[in-house]
């Protein structure tokens, strides 16, 4: 008599890695970021394409196949004088720079993609992203291990603000700070027809001229040179009017806006990545300053958000103190990463730590 045997019972073969280079963005970017946690599903081939359109840089992509199919996309542009041999992982500073990788991507995979970076790079350099980021911090553990020099950075905290916990508890909102937002709605109102209005899909690239704007009036022109600014042609508009051009894209981006007499006057955007929404920029007119126009909206925006199933918002770095005021705490360390291959580079790695850092 024939005994089944189970499939436990059968030597499991190690899967088959391949490597390929390819000169641009390799069409395989996409297929990587569906598979990538939802944190990193933003990270499409037209991502990058826009970081390229809005900074400049001639791209390459190493993929990684496991069989047969894409689990690792790592777009480079080489930076510095060719002589150097560095590389960084192009992208927008909002919310981080890392790269898709598959959620089942595995061990071998890293490996892969290390080995064959090795020959064709002296140094990586990826940030910023967070101390959890879901690709990048696997890809420096296995970077330790085949010898790599590792120096990272520290550049800020972040700030998370868990509304769905906060909801259960029945402390966010609280009733005392909508009852104040009321108040500044009625007195804001005395300036003018109010409208409160949600932007996404199809409504962009129009809506970022409106945001400008309002940039063009805040702080960041007025006090700064407004290169830092994220919707305006003399900051970073090339790069969102270019992403947005990718219709799944544009469906993850989200904004708010309030005009007063058809004027902009606030506007708070962001990306949605599955159940976290990733607080991109805002920024109000200093003419309704008195009103907190900024802090009405955003607080429409978050509960709008939370109706519609958004758990978390990453705040990102900078400006602490209104961010703990609706209840964001402080959460992963934001850093950027050097990698320097095996070999003397690696040797270098504690002067370029010293340099680096104190900078």
């Amino acid at each position: 008599m024939t005994k089944p045997l189970v499939l436990d019972a059968f030597e499991r073969l190690p899967r088959l890695v391949r490597t390929t280079f390819v000169e641009g963005l390799s069409n395989t970017i996409d297929q990587v970021a569906e598979a990538a946690a939802p944190s990193h599903g933003f990270l499409r081939q037209s991502w990058f394409a826009a970081a390229i359109t809005a900074y400049g840089g001639r791209a390459r992509t190493l993929t990684v196949h496991a069989e047969d199919h894409p689990v690792l996309a790592l777009p480079l542009v080489s930076v510095g004088p060719a002589l150097l041999g560095v590389a960084a992982v192009p992208g927008s500073y909002w919310p981080f720079r890392s790269f898709p990788l598959a959620q089942d991507a595995g061990a071998e995979v890293l490996d892969a993609a290390l080995a064959a970076l090795a020959p064709r790079i002296a140094a990586l350099r990826i940030g910023p992203v967070y101390d959890d980021d879901a690709a990048v911090i696997p890809l420096l553990d296995a970077a330790r291990a085949r010898g790599w020099g590792v120096v990272g950075r520290f550049i800020a905290s972040s700030f998370l603000l868990d509304m769905a916990a906060a909801r259960a508890e029945g402390t966010w909102p609280r009733n005392s700070t909508l009852r104040k937002n009321r108040f500044h709605e009625k007195h804001l109102a005395e300036h003018g027809r109010l409208e409160w209005r949600f932007v996404s899909g199809a409504d962009w690239p129009a809506a970022f001229d409106d945001f400008a704007a309002v940039e063009w009036t805040s702080w960041i022109a007025t006090r700064t040179d407004g290169r830092d600014a994220k919707f305006t042609r003399a900051g970073h508009g090339a790069f969102w009017r270019a992403a947005a051009a990718d219709p799944v894209l544009a469906a993850m981006f989200r904004a708010a806006l309030l005009t007063v007499d058809d004027r902009p006057a606030a506007f708070s955007f962001d990306i949605d990545a599955g159940p976290l929404k990733y607080a991109i920029a805002n920024s109000y007119d200093p003419a309704f300053a008195k009103h907190s126009p900024g802090k009405l909206l955003y607080y429409r925006n978050l509960v709008d958000a939370l109706d519609r199933g958004i758990a978390r918002v990453d705040w990102g770095a900078g400006d602490s103190g209104y961010k703990r005021t609706i209840g964001a705490a402080e959460g992963p360390a934001i850093r950027d990463w050097l990698l320097l291959r095996p070999g003397v580079p690696a040797t270098l790695a504690p002067a370029i730590r010293r340099l680096w850092r104190g900078r």
